[in-house]
Order: C-alpha cells, then structure tokens, then sequence
C-alpha cells in the first residue's frame, strides 16, 4: 500500500501556562494523500493551527509538549527527527502560509529580497526550480531567482511585480502581504502546503483567484494540501476532503461531498446550520450557543456535550470513537453509533 504523503496519529499536545496545562490536541488522526486538499474547520481555538503548527515543529517547547502520537511526513517522524533535518524539510518539502501578514514578513528587508532567499534556499533541494543550466554563478542564480518571484507575484495578482520587488513591507496592504506569503510559500514546489486562514484579508474576487491558484498547483504538481479556515463556503468549493476539529478533536472528516451534504455530528449539523442562504428569513438564522470549552479542565467525555441538543449521560463516560458511516466519511458521536446500530438492526 502506497506510503501518504502526511498520516498524524494519536496526536497529543499539551501547553503550559501560569494558569494549568491545557491539552489542546487530544487524540489527532488525520491522512493526506498526493492530489487531495483537506479542510480543517471549526472555531477559534479548537487546535487547527495548532495541528498545522506541529507538522513543521514550529511550536517552542516549553510550553509545547507531545504526550505521544506520530506525525508521519512520506513514513517519517518529525517528532523523532533531529531538528536540523526537519528545518531541512521546511520551506522546500513543506510550505506553510501563516494566518498573520504583519508579524511573518520582516520589515527590514525588501520584498525581493525575502522571496529571492526562500528561492535559492529551495534550489538547493530542486535545481530545477530556478529554471536554469546547472552550475552556473551565483549572480546568474539570484537573477533568476528574482525572475521566478517577479513571476510568482503576478500569479498571485500583484500588478506591476517587478518593480514592487523593491518595495518593503510597509509599502503592501494587509491583503497584499497576505498574498506575498502565499507566494514565499509556493516558490519552492513544496510536496505538503499547510495555508492557515489564507484568504482571510482578501476581497472576494482575489480570494477566488487564490483558491483557483491553490486547486491548479495541487493538479500541476500532485501536492497535498491542508487548508486551515473557518470558512465551510471556502472548503465547498475548493477541498475534496474536510475535518471538522471541536476542542482538539475530530468529531468528524470524510469528503467534502459526504460531510456538507449528509453531516452526522451534532457540532458540524450545527454549523452547517449558522450558515445563510437564499431561503433564510431575517431573524431565523441558527447559532450555537455556549462556548469551546477551557482546556486546562476540559469536559468529561465528549467535549461538545455541554453544547449538545442531543446530549445525554452516556456521553459523558468517556470520549466516543469516530464511527464509520460509509464512504470514508467518519464522525464520533456515540448517538451515531446508536443510529448505525439501529439501522442494522
């Protein structure tokens, strides 16, 4: 059986703080292949970029610490690996954009220059990126470096890219920094790109060109992709795969197709449900009351049950397992499994 491309396995994070230690991943499962492009949904701090954060290392440790699980990057470890190999692995394997412009872009060098050394540092890993005959000089290295980021800024829809190079930082709204990340993190052909909130600071119709951007770079290069968002339209039209993460859990994943058309957990129904439509009357809009609960003392159980309309003791005895409800489609909710019982019954 062919090795994916990213399998995470009984992943558990803790970190620490003043007030306690929060256990913020609990118990993680997730599998990437080549050509696929998970959404991970959910709200604010139920451990999204936290997984994304963990599959780099990029994490300090303390406060971050793994009580057990694997992260296997094409059948390795990155908890195991030394640290050199997995900076070895960052930026030219696996690309990361990050949620926030204004803190991962330095304000003291110019914008070519950034992505002019993500370039040559993934060169060294694939010459072939800079499109150039093998060994020639340094100069004619940077030259063509600095072509492939005046390239990669126009794709991202940066109009006038070569002489915007000079720029800095500074010079760049929060939605063209945005897209300056998103190309830092392509220029290297990376194998897995983790895109946290990627299009947050972008208008609609450049979102739709980066999206669109996204889906032909999975198809041209056969990548994989985990795309981190709280936006269910965004992961519809653009993932073949979702996972739906409620207080560092999955409570429920599968393909796209399966999960938004016929959801099985009462958390991902209920967000399904907060989102309008063409036939939603003024004031009947759904929310979900409550929320993500404090991680230093979690709930026992199923972490959503004090949220839960269907809650009932039973779901507090322990943390139910993800249950199959066909075609690959997974949710962990004991009342599905009482479902799935009766049905076969």
């Amino acid at each position: 059986m062919e090795t994916p491309l990213l399998a995470i396995r009984d992943l558990h994070l803790t970190m620490s703080s003043f007030d306690g230690h929060a256990h913020v991943l609990n118990g993680i499962e997730l599998t990437v292949r080549r050509g696929e492009i998970w959404g991970l949904v959910g709200e604010s701090g139920c451990g999204k970029s936290l997984t994304g954060l963990s599959i780099s290392r990029l994490l300090p440790s303390p406060p971050a610490r793994y009580l057990r699980g694997e992260i296997r990057f094409e059948g390795r470890d990155m908890l195991k690996l030394p640290i050199s190999a997995v900076e070895a692995l960052r930026g030219k394997r696996i690309g990361m954009i990050f949620q926030d412009p204004t803190t991962n872009l330095n304000p003291a060098y110019r914008i070519g220059e950034q992505l002019v050394d993500v370039a040559l540092a993934a060169a060294s890993h694939d010459p072939t990126i800079l499109d150039c005959p093998p060994r020639v000089g340094r100069r004619e290295r940077k030259r063509a470096a600095r072509r492939l980021a005046a390239a990669m800024l126009d794709r991202v829809g940066i109009p006038n890219p070569e002489a915007r190079l000079d720029n800095y930082p500074h010079e760049f709204s929060g939605g063209m920094r945005q897209r300056v990340l998103i190309a830092m993190a392509l220029i290297g052909r990376p194998d897995l790109l983790i895109a946290d909130e990627p299009t947050t600071a972008l208008d609609v119709s450049v979102q739709a060109q980066i999206l669109k951007l996204l889906k032909g770079t999975v198809a041209d290069h056969d990548i994989g992709v985990i795309l981190i968002t709280h936006n269910l339209g965004v992961v519809a039209q653009t993932c073949t795969h979702v996972a739906v993460m409620y207080a560092g859990n999955i409570v429920e994943s599968g393909p796209v197709a399966e999960v938004i058309e016929r959801p099985a957990h009462p958390y991902t129904r209920a967000l399904m449900a907060a989102i309008p439509t063409k036939e939603t009357r003024r004031g009947a809009l759904q929310g979900l009351g409550g929320t993500v609960p404090n991680l230093i003392a979690p709930p026992p159980g199923c972490r959503f049950a004090p949220r839960c309309p269907l809650a009932i003791p039973a779901c507090t005895r322990a943390l139910p397992p993800a249950v199959d409800v066909g075609a690959g489609h997974a949710a962990a909710c004991i009342r599905v499994e009482e479902e799935r019982a009766a049905a076969h019954a």
